[in-house]
């Protein structure tokens, strides 16, 4: 499913603020949406310290970043907290955003197949369109490949 160019599928789910975040609540700036597996775990911790340690790189930037799993907003705070994250996570418990971004399904884990949230990154424009998409992360080097091709995005 290839959804550069198209818009955000539409969505309103709760941030760990409580307060209930729209593809309108990101227009006006670059948004980087990272779907990741689980709060506190290994992968997933490296992923969200990765976009932490490069902040001032984010911010110079122009972006925001919204990671988005099946957590509840209790245990976002938490993670929040503990790994000092300065962004925002997202609570989609029904997977309401993460199926249709193509984030949630079928995937191997320990070499058994299962359905749960595929790793992922969206780049989406000021204007709520996707302008790329990383289908299957890989964290280490990640932040930086998403910071490169949002220079390049917003240079041309």
């Amino acid at each position: 499913m290839n959804l550069v160019g198209k818009p955000l599928p539409p969505f309103t789910l709760q941030d760990d603020r409580g307060e209930m975040v729209t593809p309108g609540t990101l227009a006006g700036a670059w948004t980087v949406l990272y779907a990741y597996p689980k709060d506190n775990t290994s992968g997933c911790t490296a992923e969200a310290c990765g976009f932490r340690d490069a902040w001032a790189r984010v911010q110079a930037a122009g972006a925001r970043v919204y990671g988005v799993s099946r957590d509840s907003v209790k245990s976002h705070q938490g993670f929040i907290a503990k790994q000092e994250l300065p962004f925002r996570l997202l609570s989609d418990p029904e997977a309401a955003l993460l199926k249709p971004l193509g984030a949630f399904g079928k995937k191997v884990m320990c070499g058994r197949e299962c359905e749960g949230i595929i790793r992922a990154t969206f780049l989406v424009d000021p204007g709520g369109v996707i302008r790329h998409v990383w289908p299957k992360v890989s964290v280490k080097g990640h932040v930086d490949e998403v910071l490169a091709v949002l220079e390049k995005l917003k240079a041309s």
